[in-house]
């Protein structure tokens, strides 16, 4: 059994600690473990990408091919859509729906949301609003984590809040506390943002 996973957004958003998370919760579950990531212009707010890749069975690339992403994981939409060409034909995106406006010419945002609206297999919902509502303002990527563990089919979500607590340990009981709340919050909210 093998997952393929797309993970995408801007500079400054988490979406490597997200990595960080799915791997750890991979290594412990004796998984086979793949990953290549490309920072881009993280530190001027660009693009972040990285391709990671699990397996019961030895992998040989680290990078997933065009039409072999089980699953897309961004931060921002069109993040999101930067990436469809990487997505198999049945895979899903699970993503934020709140653009983080970094370009000038940055695609109108009822566009945006309509094209993602337009896949078949979408799960989509403003995180950062739900972050701030709930007095979370770090953890928007731990909720978007959750949203996503559904389709981390090789992982489950005991596998993923431990590797939580074991991640952000060292930052203290308080922040492990806040990513392990925003995480039941993405999960709670997986069956019931558009899927």
């Amino acid at each position: 059994m093998k997952l393929d996973i797309k993970l995408s957004g801007v500079g400054g958003q988490g979406i490597l600690s997200i990595a960080t998370v799915i791997g750890e919760a991979a290594t412990a579950a004796g998984l086979q473990l793949k990953q290549a990531e490309v920072h881009g212009m993280s530190q001027r707010g660009g693009d972040v990408q990285s391709d990671m890749r699990l397996s019961t069975d030895p992998i040989c690339s680290d990078l997933i091919p065009l039409g072999g992403a089980d699953l897309i994981i961004s931060m921002e939409p069109m993040e999101a859509l930067r990436y469809l060409p990487y997505l198999a034909p049945d895979g899903a995106v699970v993503t934020s729906s709140r653009p983080l406006v970094n370009i000038p010419d940055y695609p109108d945002e009822a566009s945006l949301l309509a094209e993602l609206d337009a896949l078949p297999h979408v799960v989509r919902l403003d995180i950062e609003a739900l972050a701030r509502e709930k007095n979370l303002p770090k953890s928007a990527n731990m909720i978007l984590l959750g949203m996503a563990a559904p389709g981390l089919t090789l992982l489950g979500g005991e596998q993923l809040r431990g590797a939580i607590a074991r991640v952000f340990a060292r930052k203290g009981e308080a922040v492990v506390q806040a990513n392990l709340e925003a995480f039941g919050l993405g999960l709670a909210h997986a069956n019931k943002v558009r899927q």
